[in-house]
């Protein structure tokens, strides 16, 4: 098991505190030369896969241009529909069930890249959730 791993499946707590939190749910690694096994973190509000991603995409850096697909780890989301309307344009939703990337979202956007980010479980508390968004941002995961 990883730190990483180890620090997501010890942080579930009431959910009433997302109301409150003030981080930013989304944080980017620095893109560099070399490809980095995690391109930063996201820390969803809800379970609620399709609002949640639309704050997501809505988030994105522009120069990741449009996202046509989107994997998600099927064991945390549970309700995925085959594709979603996002600013007008289609977003291909697939789910997987790999052991190797449970807590992982991954983005592709045809001639742009592919993007994997960690996803910090939103049940997680504020300050589990810090060490992790840093960690994945600076590429430390």
């Amino acid at each position: 098991m990883t730190p990483v791993t180890h620090l997501l499946r010890r942080t579930a707590v009431d959910r009433s505190f997302h109301d409150h939190r003030a981080a930013t749910p989304l944080r980017l690694a620095p893109h560099g030369g070399m490809p980095q096994p995690i391109d930063g973190a996201w820390w969803p509000r809800s379970y609620d896969l399709l609002s949640e991603l639309l704050r997501l995409l809505a988030g994105l850096p522009r120069a990741w241009g449009h996202i046509t697909s989107v994997t998600v780890n099927g064991a945390t989301w549970s309700a995925v529909p085959g594709r979603m309307l996002v600013f007008n344009q289609v977003v291909r939703l697939s789910r997987t069930v790999a052991a190797a990337a449970p807590h992982t979202i991954v983005l592709l956007a045809p001639g742009r890249g592919r993007w994997d980010l960690l996803v910090v479980p939103p049940d997680t508390t504020e300050e589990a959730a810090e060490p992790l968004m840093a960690a994945a941002a600076s590429g430390h995961v």
